[in-house]
C-alpha cells in the first residue's frame, strides 16, 4: 500500500511540474531501525531532523528555515563545507496517517548541474512495535542537454538515515 503510494505521489508530482513520470530516476534506499514507527515519524515529520544533520554531518555548515514552521510549505537551507555550496528545499507532503514526508529540491544540489526536478522523500514503515524502516526515495529528472553527463542528485541521504538510526536507537 505505502510502495502504491510514493508511486502514486511521484508520478502526480511529476506532472504537477511539468514532467513526464517515465522520465523520471529515482534511487531507494531502506533502513531498519530498532526504534517504534512513532518515534522515528515524530523526528522526521517536523524540524528535528533538521536539526539533527547539523549536529551529526560534519559537512553540513548550518540549516536555516527560510519560511514556515516545518509543516507543509516550510522552505529550509542547508550549508555544506567546504566551499559553502547549499540546497534549498520546500515541504510538499507530510501525511501523519501514512507517515511520509516529502520535499521538493527548490536549488542546488543536481538542479544547479542539470537536473530539472529533485523529489526528496521518507517514508516510516511499521515493522514491529518496536522497530521500523526508514524509506527513503530521491526522485530526479534531468534536462535533455544535460543527458550525456547523467547528473546524479548528491543529497545524503544514506548519511542521514543512518545519523537518524543512530539517534533513534541511542535514544529508545
Amino acid at each position: 500500500m505505502l510502495k502504491q503510494f510514493s508511486l502514486v505521489f511521484c508520478v502526480l508530482f511529476a506532472c504537477y511540474v511539468g514532467v513526464n513520470s517515465r522520465e523520471l530516476k529515482h534511487i531507494t534506499k531502506e533502513l531498519e531501525v530498532n526504534a517504534p514507527a512513532c518515534e522515528a515519524w515524530e523526528l522526521y515529520r517536523n524540524l528535528g531532523l533538521i536539526n539533527l544533520i547539523v549536529r551529526k554531518l560534519p559537512n553540513v555548515q548550518n540549516t536555516q528555515v527560510l519560511e514556515g514552521d516545518g509543516g507543509v510549505g516550510t522552505v529550509v537551507k542547508t550549508t555544506f563545507v567546504p566551499g559553502n555550496s547549499s540546497y534549498t528545499e520546500e515541504f510538499t507532503v507530510i501525511d501523519d496517517q501514512k507517515r511520509v514526508k516529502a520535499a521538493k529540491g527548490l536549488e542546488g544540489d543536481c538542479l544547479a548541474f542539470g537536473c530539472s526536478v529533485l523529489i526528496v522523500e521518507f517514508d516510516i514503515i511499521e515493522k514491529s512495535q518496536n522497530s521500523c524502516i526508514i524509506k527513503s526515495i530521491v526522485s530526479y529528472a534531468i534536462k535533455k542537454e544535460f543527458e550525456a553527463k547523467d547528473p546524479k542528485p548528491t543529497v545524503q541521504i544514506e548519511a542521514i538515515t543512518q545519523a537518524s538510526k543512530e539517534y533513534l536507537e541511542r535514544n529508545n
